[in-house]
């Protein structure tokens, strides 16, 4: 018997893609659990969910491929993904090597091309289409690129303009919309020092934001409620922006 919604989400042992694993447990939706290793963290969140998972590398296009397929034909469907995975690790400009921009690079842009690649073809076989959800960032817009995580800064870029460009070429079959989150209490939130806490509390809202605000935009955007939606950044930072800082 098929599940009434399947939704397959990348980086989802911890931060955004858990939270968003949660909810979508929450709102109905079997959520298909991804990591790139068989970690503690992500067989305890699909104990909890009582979900499937799917371990692959996320830079590694065919062993990503193989475990989404894996995913459809076990399943039957996919109606929604969600790219989750991702990596920041800031350094000064000149101190930067050829792996340090290559590894943002293949984990935040080619893991979102990546899995886009094996799950449309899938989600084109099925009469009602698929929802695509990317996540792109705060930094990845001109005016608050950052010069602390420059290779994070451009990934996120990327993600946006991807974004747009899959919304035009796979319409009307398949909606695409990216979240750009703000200043979000994550793994990645531990290494802030107190002039970037400084900058989050500065939004119009005073705070970080959660994970799980975050996951109720990935959801929205994955779910029918979005229906008259693609090709959109949603940006979800407080009014950071807004600010003008």
């Amino acid at each position: 018997m098929k599940p009434e919604r399947v939704i397959f989400i990348t980086g989802s042992s911890r931060g955004l893609g858990a939270a968003a694993a949660k909810l979508a447990k929450h709102q109905g939706w079997l959520p298909v659990l991804h990591g790139r290793e068989d970690s503690p963290a992500l067989k305890a969140l699909a104990d909890e969910l009582q979900a499937p998972m799917a371990i692959a590398d996320v830079s590694d296009r065919k062993t990503l491929s193989k475990a989404i397929e894996a995913t459809y034909q076990r399943l039957g469907r996919l109606d929604a993904l969600a790219c989750c995975a991702g990596i920041m690790k800031p350094k000064p400009f000149l101190d930067m090597e050829e792996d340090d921009w290559q590894n943002e690079y293949q984990v935040n842009v080619l893991g979102t091309i990546y899995a886009c690649q094996a799950a449309i073809p899938l989600m084109l076989q099925q009469e009602e289409g698929g929802r695509i959800v990317t996540i792109s960032s705060l930094r990845g817009l001109s005016p608050t690129s950052s010069p602390r995580g420059m290779a994070y800064s451009m990934s996120k870029a990327a993600i946006t303009n991807l974004t747009e460009a899959l919304a035009k070429e796979f319409a009307p079959k398949i909606s695409v919309n990216a979240v750009a989150p703000g200043f979000i209490e994550t793994d990645m939130s531990k290494g802030w020092d107190e002039t970037v806490r400084a900058q989050a509390r500065s939004a119009l809202l005073k705070r970080t934001g959660t994970p799980e605000e975050i996951a109720q935009a990935i959801m929205f955007l994955a779910g029918n409620e979005a229906s008259f939606i693609t090709g959109q950044t949603l940006l979800v930072d407080g009014g950071y922006t807004c600010a003008g800082k």
